[in-house]
């Protein structure tokens, strides 16, 4: 799978169609909706082709589905950086870490799966967002805090089709 589409629905800035080829997939998007200028901590999802780097994966509540994309076990030391002042801004670092941060290991099922996308990764920027991801939804399909987010089955699904670089296009 070379490219993955991300449309938005008509009438729910936090909703959109995940184009995996000819499936299309319901899915959450940030909870102001979709912006091409991103900013640490606006909510939304950045309108751009970011390519899939790598992922992680809650080896202790699912085996490793089968991918052509690197998933890395998630250990309770993962955390990521989302200081923008911190020489470590949007990187994963480990615990102890006092600025900000997420957890990677969420007591909810949102990072069971977690790809990484290329959002300010290689080639990073001050406040200009960080921990875009591509995860697993909450029920409902609640909005993220910027991230895409699919149903379990559907990340089950489309993962045996992605490879580092495949690319998710937010239009």
């Amino acid at each position: 799978m070379k490219t993955i589409l991300v449309r938005p629905v008509a009438g729910n800035r936090s909703r959109a169609i995940v184009q995996v080829g000819p499936l299309p997939l319901p899915a959450a998007l940030g909870r102001s909706g979709r912006t091409s200028r991103k900013r640490e901590g606006d909510g939304a999802t950045p309108i751009a082709a970011m390519p899939l780097l790598h992922g992680f994966l809650r080896g202790d509540r699912l085996c490793a589905p089968a991918s052509g994309l690197s998933l890395r076990r998630i250990r309770p030391s993962m955390l990521w950086c989302d200081a923008p002042s911190h020489p470590s801004y949007n990187r994963l670092v480990r615990a102890p870490f006092r600025p900000s941060h997420e957890e990677m290991q969420r007591a909810d099922e949102l990072y069971d799966i977690c790809l990484v996308l290329d959002w300010n990764v290689t080639s990073r920027r001050r406040h200009c967002g960080s921990a875009i991801f591509f995860h697993l939804a909450r029920p409902g399909y609640e909005p993220t805090a910027g991230c895409i987010a699919v149903s379990r089955r559907d990340m089950l699904r489309i993962l045996p089709h992605l490879r580092r670089g495949t690319t998710v296009r937010v239009l």
